[in-house]
């Protein structure tokens, strides 16, 4: 496959997770939406690297993808938190964090 071809499912993956980041209102959907935004930056590092012959993209994937975990988790707990005592995981229902 050409490098054109995984360069454009990238955009499409992150304009898909753009979107629902912008449109979507359930915590945990938007969170999906940021992983997949994230998702589609590293098959863009990836596709570079191997274009170039270079093993830089690939640890900058490694850098993304523990980031991506460390956002997860801590996600998690904020949506947990949110949903002990508010009730709800929807965005527009939450509107401070304040107790």
């Amino acid at each position: 496959m050409m490098m054109n071809n995984y360069l454009m499912l990238s955009a499409a993956l992150f304009v898909i997770g753009a979107v629902g980041v912008l449109i979507r209102r359930n915590m945990i959907v938007v969170m999906m939406c940021i992983e997949l935004m994230l998702n589609a930056a590293n098959l863009s590092f990836i596709t570079f690297a191997n274009y170039r012959h270079d093993m830089t993209g690939h640890a900058f994937v490694f850098m993304v993808i523990a980031v991506a975990a460390a956002e997860a988790a801590v996600g998690l707990a904020v949506v947990l938190a949110m949903f002990r005592n508010r009730e709800t995981v929807n965005v527009d229902e939450v509107n401070s964090m304040k107790g």
